[in-house]
């Protein structure tokens, strides 16, 4: 993704002071490396709310409830773990995770065979591919252009601008008008995807019946 040619996020600019079709090799208003750092800020906070979906399996050991996950690189979130595998109803464990490890709540202690981890890690994205779902290409784009206008506005008070002394006011203003938006819709997406894999598989806290006296 090149935040120079966003030409839909560029519509909406002010004609007055800047433009996002940043091509004078000369004198570029953000480096390579600054773009970079403003798309990865944008896609980090995507992956928050939608991370990349993955499978890790990884060898139990036999009479521990623990599970060494260090090697999991990038990841997000542990969205469920599955043991005993590969039977014909899935079965989840009830876990917790502290650190690098999870730990085992189910009544069946491990015996060394694998279990698979469920998890979401960050998404990548650079010149050559982009595991960023392709509907939320322009989502990534509107956070990265905002981050990179924010920045540029900071950058820019008390400087000499040929767009007069209200460009970094207008710019930080539009900058932060594309966060906003960003950040609503990834509250949406959010919402959006609550329902997560872990309500197929037993609480680790008991349901409270409200229609049975148990006793004291």
């Amino acid at each position: 993704m090149e935040l120079r040619s966003i030409n839909d996020a560029e519509r909406d600019l002010p004609p007055e002071f800047c433009r996002y079709h940043d091509e004078d090799a000369e004198n570029y208003r953000w480096s390579d490396d600054e773009i970079d750092r403003h798309i990865a800020h944008a896609v980090k906070d995507f992956s928050e709310v939608i991370p990349l979906e993955q499978k890790a399996t990884k060898a139990t050991t036999s009479g521990s409830r623990e599970i060494d996950i260090s090697t999991i690189t990038d990841r997000v979130m542990v969205r469920a773990v599955e043991y005993p595998v590969d039977r014909f109803l899935l079965v989840y464990q009830r876990f917790a995770l502290w650190a690098d490890t999870v730990t085992l709540f189910g009544t069946q202690i491990p015996d060394g065979f694998d279990a698979y981890i469920d998890y979401g890690k960050l998404h990548t994205l650079d010149a050559g591919s982009s595991t960023i779902p392709t509907q939320y290409e322009d989502l990534i784009a509107v956070g990265a252009c905002g981050y990179a206008a924010v920045e540029w506005a900071v950058y820019a008070i008390e400087r000499v601008n040929v767009g007069g002394t209200e460009t970094p006011d207008k710019l930080l203003e539009w900058g932060r008008e594309r966060l906003r938006q960003f950040r609503k819709e990834l509250k949406r997406l959010g919402r959006k995807n609550r329902v997560r894999v872990c309500s197929l598989y037993q609480s680790h806290y008991p349901v409270m019946s409200k229609s049975t006296d148990y006793g004291p």
